[in-house]
């Protein structure tokens, strides 16, 4: 919609682009937030297994479903606009280690926010998610994919969104490292409840915290 309506314009077509999508976030956040966590992302389903979020022998679930679910977001969207088939390869050039290198501090960006919000504001997640990637639509060179199921998805359509498939190796592996580096850094900057909590039951009544 946001390229129909744009006339041209890339600017109003991206700006339309990262308001739908900061929105939707927010919603579908505190939709299913309570029901699987809101895993819509591979690569925060793999930090989350990671740290023991998740087991393990669950994330094979997950990332089937996200990535199918991608999938199915495309040809709904094709078939929504009418476009002439419900999957098509795109031609959408997005290599060069500027783009690579976007993608991987976009990945890390999200995957901060969300360890930094998850462990002290839980309930300000959806809101910080949703504000950190209408940002980084404009603050990245590669317009923020940050998702590895979105990026194969978006392989799928030769419109304004998409990716050429030569270009999806290079993005998840960006992703994936980008992923990988938050992580670490925020399980030091930030260590789970359970390793602090002792030092606070611990003390003695009336005595100040540290």
């Amino acid at each position: 919609m946001g390229e129909r309506l744009a006339g041209g314009n890339v600017a109003i077509a991206l700006l339309a682009n990262a308001l739908a999508t900061g929105a939707g976030l927010v919603a579908l956040i505190l939709t299913f937030g309570p029901i699987s966590g809101a895993h819509f992302n591979p690569a925060v389903s793999l930090a989350d297994a990671a740290l023991g979020g998740i087991a393990w022998r669950d994330v094979p679930a997950y990332i089937g479903a996200q990535i199918a679910g991608a999938f199915a977001g495309v040809a709904a969207a094709h078939a929504m606009f009418a476009e002439r088939a419900l999957f098509f390869a795109s031609r959408h050039e997005r290599s060069g280690a500027a783009q690579l290198f976007s993608e991987a501090v976009a990945t890390f960006g999200l995957l901060a926010v969300i360890w930094g919000c998850s462990r002290r504001r839980s309930a300000a997640v959806p809101f910080a998610v949703a504000a950190y990637i209408v940002a980084a639509y404009w603050f990245t060179a590669s317009t923020s994919f940050a998702n590895p199921a979105v990026t194969l998805a978006r392989a799928a359509t030769d419109t304004f969104a998409g990716i050429r498939p030569a270009d999806v190796p290079g993005f998840v592996g960006a992703q994936l490292a980008g992923a990988a580096c938050a992580t670490i850094l925020f399980r030091w900057l930030v260590p789970a409840l359970p390793k602090t909590a002792d030092r606070v039951v611990d003390r003695a009544p009336g005595e100040e915290l540290e």
